[in-house]
């Protein structure tokens, strides 16, 4: 007959925490576990950023225990221990980096760029170590999304660059390079071999993940930079229409060929929601994130809603994140954040010996 201490132990690892769809068991270890007489005191080490998180978690697992026969008050330390996952097989990871995240998408102006600085804010706020790689560039963003535009990266050894820094976050793009009034005249193994060398020569310092703002489409660039940068996971940005999810779908099938796994989709521009008299229309469709997700069967990460303050803030430098920390419209953020990192954790640890080679035919 198993113990109290076992049966708790079950409880907690069975439980599908709140904003997660794993059990912590998957995403995470029990460090510490005391029964006491007065209150349960239980140390939790998860593979995700944890900061924010324990009280509706306590809350949450604690009338999980309640309910399982053991209801003394529950007291949770949680811990986070984020570790390095696997890429393609035949790339080596960055040495400093444990995970590289490419947000992409499968046509341009579903807000992709917004999700991925937004993205890599939440992860920083909830307690990682985050940088960002705008890969867009014919079209770089995050300069201006940053509030770095006009700032220009130093290097110390003529070798290595220096990324720049804003809101708790390092951020390279070649638009920090380049004058921003100035087209970017260059054909395809041009614009692959810049983004490598930005990947590489960028001395990131230790982080936790790397957001990869990919360029939109799936073609011979984008393709390109999937199979040279160590990618651990993929999150795919859409809208609800029928077009952008039909690219949405060359995109999940594009990260299929180079075997990294997709995290989930993300479906922006979901809702929007009258300032004035608070109607709800869905202007471009309902579901269609939910739908493809399915079809694939990934992750919905997340419903982000159309919104004007996000493109306000984004313009102006201080994403929504950072511009309304306690916001409805930041909550959604954070929610994918965890649910993201979830998802990369439940992966387990670097196992990319175990993939087999993909070999791609040109047709």
């Amino acid at each position: 007959m198993s113990s109290p201490a076992d049966r708790a132990r079950t409880v907690i690892e069975g439980f599908v925490a709140p904003g997660l769809s794993a059990p912590l068991g998957e995403l995470g270890r029990v460090v510490e576990l005391d029964l006491g007489p007065g209150a349960t005191r239980l140390v939790l080490e998860l593979g995700l950023p944890v900061g924010g998180y324990t009280v509706s978690l306590q809350q949450a697992l604690g009338a999980a225990l309640a309910e399982a026969g053991h209801p003394a008050r529950l007291e949770l330390e949680l811990r986070s221990r984020i570790v390095a996952h696997s890429v393609q097989r035949g790339l080596k990871p960055l040495d400093s980096v444990r995970n590289v995240v490419a947000v992409a998408s499968g046509k341009g102006g579903v807000g992709k760029s917004t999700v991925a600085v937004n993205l890599a804010l939440a992860w920083a706020a909830q307690g990682a170590r985050v940088g960002i790689l705008d890969a867009d560039i014919y079209g770089p963003s995050q300069p201006l999304m940053l509030g770095l535009t006009g700032q220009h990266p130093t290097s110390t050894d003529g070798k290595h660059i220096e990324p720049l820094a804003a809101h708790g976050l390092v951020a390279m793009s070649i638009g920090f390079l380049v004058d921003p009034a100035q087209a970017v005249a260059w054909r395809g193994p041009m614009v692959t071999q810049a983004l490598t060398q930005l990947l590489g020569d960028t001395v990131w310092g230790e982080l936790d993940y790397l957001v990869v703002d990919m360029p939109p489409g799936t073609g011979d660039i984008q393709l390109t930079l999937s199979q040279r940068v160590p990618v651990a996971g993929a999150v795919i940005v859409t809208t609800p229409q029928d077009i952008a999810l039909a690219d949405a779908r060359k995109g999940i099938a594009m990260f299929g060929k180079v075997a990294v796994p997709v995290l989930g989709v993300v479906e922006n521009m979901s809702l929007f929601r009258c300032s004035h008299c608070g109607h709800a229309e869905h202007i471009f469709g309902a579901g269609g994130g939910a739908r493809i997700a399915a079809e694939f069967g990934v992750p919905l990460l997340g419903e982000l809603p159309l919104d004007a303050k996000i493109r306000e803030q984004a313009d102006g430098g201080r994403p929504t994140v950072v511009a309304e920390p306690d916001s409805a419209r930041a909550a959604a953020y954070l929610a994918l954040a965890r649910r993201t990192a979830a998802e990369l954790a439940r992966r387990g640890r670097d196992h990319s010996a175990a993939f087999p080679k993909i070999v791609i035919e040109q047709s």
